[in-house]
């Protein structure tokens, strides 16, 4: 978990997990661009994200081998 490639698969998994959900916020709104409330966008792609970090942590404890955020 201390190993720079953990921390950098760990973050493209995050930005990734970001990205789909504010994907899946705008498409699932049926909103344009404009009338999308970016606050509560943002705030809710980087919870995700959080989440997505805090999995990958508790995955590298869980997993064969411990400098991935993979379990398997």
């Amino acid at each position: 978990m201390w190993t720079r490639q953990f921390w950098s698969e760990t973050a493209e998994r995050a930005v990734k997990t970001f990205a789909q959900a504010a994907i899946g916020l705008l498409a699932g709104d049926g909103m344009g661009l404009v009338d999308v409330d970016w606050g509560k966008l943002f705030s809710v792609a980087g919870l995700a994200a959080a989440v997505s970090v805090f999995t990958s942590i508790v995955s590298s404890q869980l997993g064969p081998n411990k400098n991935s955020p993979s379990v398997v």
